[in-house]
């Protein structure tokens, strides 16, 4: 009779049963949840540059953008006064990547160098974004970049920062994969 009493007073539900419902939906059931739920973290990358897949440590990436242009057109007599869009050429930006200076690393100016002797040849650019495991999940590739432009650091007597270059690459496309 007492546990009669005791289901009345918790609203007609047998607190055993809850119990068990409860501990079905813990987050520690051993679920794949990583690859449903939570977004990719932005800070575990690498770069990679030409055909030998060179890496190089980057602090940041940006620029990573794609547009398409609309072609607006209107023939003269369409009954509707405004005018069609129609898809036209795309549109990549440029990336900019910054990274520290470390001694004797002068591979990035080189090829700047030899960009404007127009000797340069132009690269094929891999970014990864990894997931926390280091798998590999994401990857942007920029066909034919080539340095538009070099940032060298900036100094300061009283600074306490590491050392920052930054680099700026023109390309031709942007390819965009999930591994």
């Amino acid at each position: 009779m007492r546990s009669v009493d005791e289901a009345k007073i918790r609203g007609g539900i047998d607190a055993s049963r809850l119990t068990r419902q409860r501990n079905t939906h813990m987050a520690d059931d051993k679920s794949d949840q990583q690859n449903t739920i939570w977004p990719l973290p932005k800070f575990y990358f690498s770069v990679r540059f030409g055909d030998d897949g060179t890496e190089a440590n980057f602090q940041d990436v940006s620029g990573l953008d794609s547009e398409g242009k609309p072609i607006e057109y209107r023939h003269g007599n369409s009954p509707v006064f405004y005018p069609i869009k129609m898809p036209g050429l795309g549109k990549v930006g440029n990336v900019t990547m910054r990274k520290g200076i470390f001694v004797g690393d002068v591979k990035f100016w080189a090829w700047y160098n030899e960009i404007k002797m127009n000797t340069g040849k132009r690269q094929t650019v891999a970014i990864n974004l990894f997931d926390e495991t280091g798998t590999p999940k994401m990857a942007w590739t920029l066909t034919n970049a080539w340095p538009t432009k070099i940032t060298g650091t900036d100094l300061k007597a009283e600074g306490n920062e590491v050392a920052i270059e930054s680099m700026e690459l023109a390309y031709e496309t942007l390819e965009v994969i999930t591994l």
